[in-house]
C-alpha cells in the first residue's frame, strides 16, 4: 500500500470488526481519510490459494475415508497443517489418503462460488466439516465454494478456478494433538 505522499506499508493482517474491514500495517503513520493505493503481492496469494484450495480436497479424502472433520488449521506458503477429529489414526492410510488427493487433482475439477440464503445453505449435506460451527448466528447470506462434483463448503477463503492448478500434496508429518485430535502437515510440489 502507498500513500500519496509516497510512504509505503506492508498489510500484514486483514479482519472484520462491527462489519467494517480493517486493514493493519507494519508501520504508523497513516490516519483515517488517508488515500492509498494498493496492490496484491499475486505471488504470494496464488500460492495461498494453491495451498487453500489443496486443504479443501485433503479434507475431503480423509472426511470420505473417516469421518473426521477439520478441527483446526493453519494455512501458510511453504507448509500448511490440517487437524482433525480422528482418535485413532493408521499412518500407513495417509500415503493412501495422499495418493488418493493427488489423483482427485490431476483430473482437474473447476471451482464455484455461489452464494445462498442461510436456510438453503444449511439443507447441503455436510457443507459445515468443522468440529465448531463458524457460521455467525447474524449471517443471513452464506458463501459456499464447490468443488466440482466433489465438495461443497461454507468458505470465504480465496480459491483457484480449477484444482489441477495445485500441483501436487505431500504429506510431511502426522502428530497426536490429544485424545481426538490428529494434525496433518503437507506441502505442495509443482
Amino acid at each position: 500500500m502507498k500513500t500519496e505522499n509516497g510512504n509505503e506499508y506492508k498489510v500484514v493482517y486483514v479482519g472484520k470488526f462491527s462489519g467494517d474491514v480493517s486493514h493493519e500495517v507494519d508501520n504508523g503513520g497513516l490516519k483515517a481519510g488517508d488515500k492509498v493505493h494498493c496492490r496484491i503481492d499475486w505471488d504470494r496469494r496464488y500460492k495461498l490459494m494453491r495451498m487453500h484450495t489443496a486443504a479443501h480436497v485433503f479434507s475431503r479424502v480423509i472426511f470420505d475415508e473417516t469421518g473426521a472433520v477439520t478441527s483446526g488449521n493453519q494455512l501458510d506458503l511453504d507448509k500448511s497443517r490440517i487437524d482433525f477429529t480422528l482418535e485413532n489414526l493408521d499412518k500407513g492410510k495417509i500415503k493412501e489418503w495422499e495418493k488418493k488427493a493427488n489423483e482427485i487433482i490431476a483430473g482437474g475439477r473447476n471451482l464455484k462460488i455461489s452464494f445462498y440464503p442461510r436456510e438453503e445453505a444449511f439443507k447441503i449435506p455436510d457443507f459445515i466439516r468443522t468440529s465448531k460451527l463458524l457460521v455467525p448466528e447474524d449471517l443471513k447470506t452464506i458463501r459456499i465454494v464447490e468443488i466440482e462434483g466433489l465438495d461443497q463448503q461454507a468458505c470465504g477463503g480465496t480459491h483457484l478456478k480449477n484444482i489441477s492448478e495445485i500441483g501436487k500434496i505431500e504429506v510431511l508429518k502426522v502428530e497426536n494433538k490429544g485424545k481426538n485430535n490428529r494434525r496433518i502437515y503437507f506441502r505442495l510440489i509443482q
